[in-house]
């Protein structure tokens, strides 16, 4: 029986569009990620770096581009924040039939937009509905190594039987999967959060 749900972010309740930033990236001569590039924004996205560093690296790599259009570009991907899925999670919060948690692989830059584009008070009304609220950049940890997961489990005495982890990337959700948490791996294309109890109603 689930008693506790952990919900992923980005395409789960605030909408992506994951070619975004690639595509402004090429606008600014910026065509692949190489290694390097690749170990230097997952070590932003777990808060390794500073905001400053990350933008100052791919500013001495790519001179001609501003430091406003390398952020700009890097926050492209993040689109907007459906109102009925805060109704969703409003609802389930009220109800207290569940633990609710949100982990998310999310950097300074990301949460910073968010927090500016739909204001404070929107971005704390969401955040008040979970018991926890992680974000990688915060706790160090990014998915889908296994230890963020077992950090959320041990933190909060959850056990893996009883807990659902709900993301649209398949790599987290099959990591999450090891260690005995069921999943949901939503596909944002034809699936929304909202529907929930209908598709996961087995494990309910």
């Amino acid at each position: 029986m689930i008693k506790n749900i952990i919900f992923d972010y980005g395409d789960i309740f605030i909408n992506l569009d994951k070619t975004a930033t690639a595509r402004e990236l090429h606008k600014l001569g910026i065509n692949d990620f190489t290694p390097e590039m690749i170990v230097k924004n997952q070590a932003y996205e777990k808060g390794l770096i500073s905001t400053d560093a990350f933008v100052h690296f791919y500013h001495e790599l790519f001179p001609k581009t501003s430091k406003n259009e390398l952020i700009d570009a890097w926050n492209a991907i993040l689109l907007d924040f459906p109102r009925h899925r805060l109704e969703f999670i409003q609802k389930l919060a009220n109800n207290k039939n569940y633990r609710l948690f949100l982990l998310s692989n999310t950097n300074d830059l990301h949460i910073s937009w968010i927090q500016q584009d739909w204001g404070i008070e929107l971005y704390e009304e969401f955040k008040k509905n979970f018991e926890q609220f992680y974000l990688s950049h915060e706790i160090q940890l990014r998915k889908p190594d296994t230890e963020i997961y077992e950090f959320v489990l041990s933190k909060n005495d959850l056990k893996a039987t009883e807990t659902l982890f709900i993301d649209d990337t398949q790599e987290n959700t099959d990591a999450a999967k090891t260690l005995g948490i069921h999943v949901w791996n939503l596909n944002p294309e034809k699936e929304d959060i909202v529907d929930l109890f209908t598709h996961k109603k087995v494990l309910f």
